[in-house]
């Protein structure tokens, strides 16, 4: 009797505890419940003493307003957030003023969320490239499943033949090549 009493004794205390541990809000939800409904992604995690990843970099940077904007409006900024490793080939804002007016803004509405997607998952190779790997003639895999083709001319790396890569920015989970152009995927 005593062998089947201990473990049921310890059921119980287990089981006391973890419903012990539960409030209930004004809202009438318990605590539990509570902390799932604010929870985030990896996005949410909060690391000031790690190197930043690439998601970070791109909020730190004044220069690339429009691709943070349109990272978060496709919702990317946890899968980007995660350990990667990525090769990111981040549009400066400039970049994407050179797009048709307008370009920009359409692609940022709800119902364009899917074609925004593909478009920034052009920008991302998985893997680190670092640009001094890169080779003239290379074609690169995509997360969008399609290919970029990298080119070498006068010292400098160029991406389709029209996106130079004007800095370089290693990154927690990747790496972030800063460029001058906005790739376009191929039609489909």
């Amino acid at each position: 009797m005593k062998k089947i009493t201990v473990p049921l004794m310890f059921a119980f205390c287990v089981l006391s505890a973890a419903c012990g541990n539960e409030t209930t809000t004004s809202e009438g939800t318990t605590g539990t419940e509570a902390t799932q409904e604010t929870a985030t992604g990896q996005s949410g995690v909060q690391d000031d003493a790690s190197q930043k990843n690439v998601v970070q970099i791109a909020v730190g940077s004044k220069d690339h307003t429009t691709l943070v904007a349109a990272v978060k409006a496709a919702e990317l900024v946890d899968v980007l957030s995660n350990t990667g490793p990525f090769t990111v080939f981040a549009p400066t804002n400039a970049a994407f003023d050179l797009l048709p007016a307008g370009t920009v803004d359409g692609l940022l509405k709800p119902e364009k969320k899917e074609d925004l997607a593909d478009i920034l998952q052009y920008h991302v190779s998985v893997g680190v490239y670092k640009e001094e790997q890169l080779q003239d003639g290379q074609s690169l895999g995509q997360v969008n499943g399609s290919n970029i083709t990298i080119s070498k001319k006068d010292g400098k790396t160029i991406i389709n033949g029209n996106a130079t890569i004007v800095a370089s920015i290693p990154a927690s989970n990747g790496i972030i090549h800063v460029i001058d152009g906005v790739l376009l995927p191929p039609k489909k």
